[in-house]
């Protein structure tokens, strides 16, 4: 009973979100604040976590395929198809679950101990379109933006990698990820993004929206929130992944 009062309460929390969509002028400057925290804040370690994972992937991939006849450049496409398929979209919506959605759960859950949003309420603005829609419209708009730039830092790492280490020259890495590569693999990547951005984003907000019993509650919604993100974003990877593919 009590998933399903919770599943009712965010499916409700959600339909209030839609319908306030249209009120722009409530939400609009919240909206850039919170593209800005979304995005350019959550830059600099999705970036870092993109050009690591490239790098630790085309390492283990030049170890792994140490057979002869498999040429070089096989390396460069599994590299450039896993980071542009998978990791890159994976690996920044796992890193944002934490950052993006232990804040958004936060900020709302000390709003909601300290009766910040009943006193929002009480001045006649629609809570849920001043503190809901523009964190959840955000991820639209930032997301995949983020996707874009962990999956470049990916391949230029894995790129740097092969170079440095001597494993892959640039040539052929360069050779395996143009031939393999197709434009349907970037449109799955953003349609992943957008999908993980969204669940991230509700669920934190729903959390934080519903948080109850002082600190201690704040805390309980915020770790709730990261956990599930993070659960939501690998089930999600999976159902798109098998229906997409």
């Amino acid at each position: 009973m009590d998933i399903l009062h919770d599943f009712g309460r965010y499916c409700k929390l959600l339909y209030q979100a839609i319908r306030s969509s249209t009120e722009i002028g409530t939400y609009y400057k919240n909206l850039f604040a919170e593209m800005i925290k979304t995005g350019y804040d959550s830059l600099p370690i999705v970036m870092l976590a993109g050009a690591f994972t490239g790098a630790v992937l085309t390492i283990q991939t030049a170890y792994q395929l140490v057979v002869s006849y498999i040429p070089l450049s096989t390396i460069g496409a599994i590299v450039v198809q896993s980071m542009v398929i998978e990791l890159a979209a994976v690996i920044s919506g796992l890193v944002l679950a934490g950052r993006v959605g232990a804040r958004i759960a936060t900020e709302l859950g000390t709003m909601r101990v300290s009766e910040q949003i009943d006193a929002i309420e009480s001045m006649g603005f629609n809570s849920v379109s001043f503190l809901v829609v523009p964190r959840v419209l955000a991820s639209f708009f930032m997301f995949p933006v983020l996707y874009i730039a962990a999956a470049t830092c990916g391949i230029l790492g894995g790129l740097l990698a092969g170079i440095i280490t001597g494993q892959v020259p640039m040539a052929d890495f360069m050779k395996g990820g143009r031939e393999y590569f197709f434009a349907w693999d970037i449109v799955f990547g953003l349609t992943k993004s957008i999908v993980f951005g969204f669940v991230i984003t509700s669920v934190s907000c729903y959390k934080g929206y519903y948080a109850t019993g002082g600190a201690e509650g704040v805390g309980k919604a915020t770790t709730n929130a990261a956990v599930l993100s993070c659960i939501y974003v690998l089930l999600t990877d999976l159902l798109l992944a098998a229906i997409l593919l």
